[in-house]
């Protein structure tokens, strides 16, 4: 038992960060576990803290596009694309966190308050060399803004 309860973290977290290919679309899904399997000590450690985007006044947001497509890319080959933001509201525009789906994606984007009718960049950097054909992958923009998170993807072609 004891054994069980030492292994029970580990196990958790796992199964919180694990991902498993669809065979389908060949994406990676994201796996969710309950916490209600697990020890209450064990969920408080092991339960993922969702962004909190940020408190101050809302504003309102356009984003340049929602959705990419990368087209055909060789596998291997590392990618970014930059989505440009634009603050159409009276508040500043904060982004607090752009969270990707998986580990592959890495964000990059304006850390600063982007000011009323200015415009701020996520850029999200793709590394293909874990993928074959075709993909798509999502992130989570988490920002002071009624809808959030808002949810920008793209899509690659990977080539052998």
């Amino acid at each position: 038992m004891k054994n069980l309860v030492k292994l029970l973290p580990f196990v958790a977290a796992l199964a919180l960060v694990s991902c498993k290919k669809d065979q389908a679309a060949d994406q990676l899904v994201v796996e969710e576990t309950t916490q209600a399997a697990v020890a209450p000590e064990v969920a408080q450690e092991a339960a993922p803290i969702a962004p909190a985007a940020q408190t101050g006044p809302a504003t309102t947001v356009a984003l340049s596009e929602a959705n990419f497509a990368f087209g055909k890319i060789k596998k291997g080959d590392k990618v970014e694309h930059v989505y440009e933001v634009t603050n159409t509201g009276a508040n500043p525009l904060v982004i607090s966190e752009v969270k990707p789906a998986c580990g592959c994606t890495v964000p990059d984007y304006t850390k600063e308050p982007i000011l009323p009718g200015q415009k701020g960049k996520i850029t999200l950097k793709f590394d293909s060399a874990s993928f074959d054909g075709l993909v798509s992958k999502q992130a989570e923009v988490y920002a002071n803004v009624e809808k959030s998170p808002i949810v920008i993807s793209f899509s690659a072609d990977i080539q052998p």
